[in-house]
This record gives C-alpha cells, sequence and structure tokens, in this order.
C-alpha cells in the first residue's frame, strides 16, 4: 500500500468503527426494530445516503457488532479453558472474562440479551443459537467437571447454576457506570466472592 492510500485507508475504517459504535448505542438502547438508518445517519451527523457507503444495511451494521462480541468472548473462552488449572480457577476466569466484556461490548451485550432471540429467526443470524448453545456448554463443563472432582457441590443443578451465573453478569450492563465508583474489576471479585463464599457468615 503506497504512503498515500494508508491514511484513506485507515480513515475509512475508523470512520467505520465509529458508525458502529453509533448504532450500536441505538439498537442497545431504543431496540433494533425502533432505530433506523435513518436514526443512524442523523446521530452520526451525516446523510443516510452516505451510511450506505460504509454498509448496506442495518442488519449488516448488527451483524458486525455482535460477531465481533461473539468471537472475543468464544476466543477468550477458549483460552481460559486451556490454560486453567482446576475447575474452580476457570470458573472464576470465565466470570472476569465476561464482566470485562462489559467494558468493551456493553452495546453488543444489550442487543445480544434483547435481540438474539428476533434476529435469530433470519438466515444471516442462524449462528446466534448455536454461539449460545457453545458458551452453555463451556460453562456447564466447568461446572459439571468441579462437581465430579468436589470442588463445587454435587446436589447443585448445573444447568440451572449456569444461567443464574449467566444473567447476573449479563445485566449488569443495565446498571454498571463506567464513570461511577465501582469498576468493573470491583464487582467482578465481589461477585466471585459472593458465589464462592458465601453471603452467611461462618
Amino acid at each position: 500500500m503506497s504512503a498515500r492510500n494508508r491514511p484513506a485507508r485507515e480513515n475509512g475504517s475508523e470512520r467505520r468503527a465509529e458508525l458502529l459504535a453509533i448504532a450500536g448505542e441505538l439498537f442497545a438502547t431504543r431496540g433494533f426494530l425502533a432505530t433506523t438508518v435513518r436514526d443512524i445517519a442523523d446521530a452520526a451527523g451525516i446523510l443516510s445516503g452516505s451510511l450506505y457507503h460504509h454498509f448496506d444495511s442495518k442488519e449488516a451494521m448488527v451483524d458486525e457488532i455482535l460477531r465481533e462480541f461473539l468471537d472475543d468472548q468464544r476466543q477468550a473462552n477458549a483460552k481460559i479453558i486451556e490454560e486453567a488449572e482446576d475447575p474452580r480457577t476457570a470458573l472464576t476466569e470465565l466470570i472476569k472474562r465476561s464482566y470485562a466484556a462489559l467494558r468493551q461490548h456493553p452495546a453488543a451485550i444489550a442487543i445480544f440479551q434483547n435481540e438474539a432471540n428476533y434476529l435469530a429467526q433470519f438466515e444471516r443470524f442462524d449462528y446466534l443459537p448455536g454461539v449460545a448453545d457453545e458458551f452453555e456448554k463451556t460453562w456447564l463443563k466447568v461446572l459439571q467437571e468441579g462437581q465430579k472432582s468436589g470442588v463445587f457441590r454435587e446436589d447443585l443443578n448445573a444447568k440451572l447454576t449456569y444461567r443464574f451465573i449467566r444473567d447476573t453478569v449479563w445485566t449488569t450492563v443495565h446498571w454498571f457506570n463506567p464513570s461511577g465508583k465501582l469498576s468493573i474489576k470491583s464487582i467482578a471479585d465481589q461477585y466471585i466472592n459472593i458465589l464462592c463464599d458465601g453471603i452467611v457468615t461462618r
């Protein structure tokens, strides 16, 4: 690539990322159906037609937003499973990673929570149920291995436990304030402490 072309290419990539961030925030707060291409263009300060120079539809935008988040999460989960020495370490690292994603992909997480069932009915998004199943299997494997090894209580339903953990972590996106007193790390650490050690004094 020539030096002359490189800045234009980089500026185009930066603008594309800015547009995705704007669209993601609108999808997360207003809802996918309620957000139009014109809404996104207005928020970006451009004409609707200009948006089509970067994306062919709002479906293309939400698809890219979701895929980036899900791919990052999938890779991180796989790395944790590969490197963790025991089920408790794997569980706590999965929780920490999930909370970290709230800072990196807050809009995508809200969209995934709110819109996945609707979007999955369309061919373009037929991968969503499979990804959700893959995440569940990863967590269940850790929980069940922990039960077999005596690290986690055997009398607990692993699938229900996973759902409690998943929903507790992901719904944090609705109330977490990045500018507030609580950091993602402190929230993750306290939740892990409650989960593993309880709230009742011994």
